[in-house]
């Protein structure tokens, strides 16, 4: 499957409420890195923007920020 179809179903997992908190992480940082995040409907930008501004995810780079890596955040 390419990477493109393991985000969708990622997402659809997401709607589902069928991801943990580390999976959804996951998921938002990943639709950061592909700048997703910013083109799909408005719950996923402003969630991957709370994300960003609760210093969890790194705005730039898109990956997971140390401290979230080192503590349960949820």
């Amino acid at each position: 499957m390419s990477a493109m179809g393991s985000l969708v179903i990622d997402m659809m997992s997401y709607e589902a409420g069928e991801l943990d908190s580390d999976d959804s992480l996951d998921l938002f940082s990943d639709l950061i890195k592909s700048g997703m995040a910013w083109k799909l409907q408005g719950h996923w930008g402003r969630t991957a923007k709370a994300l960003i501004d609760r210093g969890m995810i790194d705005e730039e780079s898109g990956d997971i920020t140390p401290l979230v890596l080192e503590v349960d955040w949820l």
